[in-house]
């Protein structure tokens, strides 16, 4: 039988697909050609703390610092230490540190009322001095529906990047870590555009506090200015002069995204992925893919791309709680996230039984997982602090830096990270290895049966 000729409309999108694959364009974004040596990989939490604590005390001009937020215990204090000190040392130092709002005013979940993080900020400049310039960042009105997820720490001419904000856990202080990922990246162009992004967007916004003094604005004062700050924000990129690369430089490409629509990290993403060859290796913290995504995934996995995912085990999630503690609602999601996997699994069982797909999932001890990102080939990687979910790609204000490699010579080093995190991952054969909602606590599965019957996890899934 003959099938009938495609559409005009169809033929077009499977050209537009085909370009796509062959091409990646990110003419429309600043370029900065870094020599390949310039880019470090850091081996983990330890190295990280020691590589930001170290990069602090010999800063000479300028610290900025875009974190979620920097904790109020040892390893926070620890910093915010450092950074007072590096200011006393040299007091014509700039310093600046840039946390979410919301998450600065409030204590952390389950813990009761607090005045948060901002109270040992302004206890420290009132100790201190005023040196140190902290201010909160509110991209929307609500905690709920948005918050600062930029990542990276720009010292002197250097970038530090992670998804890693900054506490105990994170830093690997008292015996437990969080595993995120670490890269040190020498090349004032590219820090000067990053300190610009942050100064042009924040520091002279009325809709961006200072944490660190009193008196404070309440949230719903700030609406007009958040406002403002939200149609800046959804325009705004990294700017700077673009380079031509030299055999054996990396292009290194910083990117920002926020919101829905004509969202320039989204779209890069999505068109990364559309232009794989033969593999992809991809990095989540929590298993909740956009949909975009998932139907990119899905047209690779059809064409022979290799796949990759590793996420957190459902005991490596930071929301999980052990079933001899006291349960509470915040304990459901890292069974949401595995029951999202264990569907998705089933979808694609025989992509697994070839080996085509593979799924691994983390865990070491009671450590938790927070990594995030994409290699692409062998040309491509992508630092973000993007989770790939929902939230993300909505609603939080993210950025990442797009790595383009043609000469390969950060495979080395790719290929090293890769290993490291295989050392404590298990490939998932089927998905009946992951448990069922009939094996969960029973104040899981009757949360679950509630949030079904009204449909209620499908919103829950379009916040997480």
């Amino acid at each position: 039988m003959n099938r009938p000729l495609p559409s005009p409309r169809s033929l077009a999108r499977r050209l537009l697909s085909l370009r796509r694959r062959r091409e990646l364009d990110v003419s429309g974004h600043v370029n900065f050609a870094v020599p390949a040596e310039a880019i470090t990989t850091l081996a983990g939490p330890a190295a990280f703390r020691e590589m930001l604590l170290s990069l602090i005390s010999q800063a000479q001009r300028r610290i900025v610092l875009v974190a979620l937020y920097v904790q109020d215990d040892d390893a926070g204090r620890e910093v915010i230490e450092a950074l007072h000190a590096a200011r006393a040392a040299r007091p014509q130092l700039s310093i600046e540190v840039y946390v979410d709002w919301h998450r600065a005013r409030r204590g952390l979940i389950g813990k009761g009322n607090s005045e948060g993080n901002a109270a040992m900020y302004r206890e420290y400049a009132q100790r201190l001095g005023d040196g140190v310039v902290i201010r909160g960042v509110p991209v929307q009105t609500r905690e709920l529906f948005g918050v600062l997820h930029l990542k990276g720490f720009i010292i002197d001419d250097a970038v530090l990047y992670s998804g890693a904000s900054l506490n105990d856990v994170y830093l690997a202080r008292h015996g437990r870590y969080r595993l995120d990922r670490y890269h040190l990246i020498r090349h004032q162009p590219l820090a000067d555009s990053m300190a610009a992004y942050v100064d042009g967007q924040f520091r002279g916004s009325d809709a961006v506090p200072r944490l660190d003094r009193l008196p404070q604005p309440r949230s719903r004062d700030l609406q007009e200015p958040i406002r403002r700050l939200r149609q800046s924000l959804q325009q705004a990129q990294y700017t700077g002069t673009n380079d031509v690369p030299r055999q054996g430089d990396v292009s290194v490409i910083p990117l920002a995204g926020f919101g829905r629509n004509d969202n320039a990290l989204n779209e890069t993403l999505l068109d990364l992925l559309r232009s794989a060859q033969k593999r992809v290796i991809l990095l989540t913290p929590y298993f909740n893919l956009p949909r975009p995504v998932r139907t990119v995934i899905g047209h690779l996995l059809r064409r022979g791309c290799q796949l990759d995912i590793m996420v957190g085990d459902k005991t490596a999630n930071d929301f999980y709680i052990p079933p001899e503690q006291p349960f509470s609602r915040i304990g459901l999601l890292p069974y949401l996230y595995e029951a999202n996997l264990r569907r998705f699994a089933r979808l694609h069982q025989g992509a697994i039984d070839s080996g085509q797909l593979n799924l691994w999932l983390w865990r070491d001890g009671d450590n938790t997982y927070h990594l995030k990102g994409l290699f692409v080939d062998e040309e491509t990687a992508v630092l973000t602090g993007n989770n790939l979910n929902p939230r993300a790609w909505a609603l939080d204000l993210e950025n990442g830096l797009l790595l383009r490699d043609p000469w390969r010579k950060l495979v080395a080093q790719h290929e090293a990270e890769w290993q490291s995190l295989r050392r404590h991952a298990t490939r998932v054969s089927h998905y009946r290895d992951l448990p069922g909602a009939r094996s969960y606590p029973p104040e899981v599965r009757k949360l679950l049966r509630r949030m079904r019957r009204v449909r209620l996890d499908r919103l829950v899934n379009q916040l997480l």
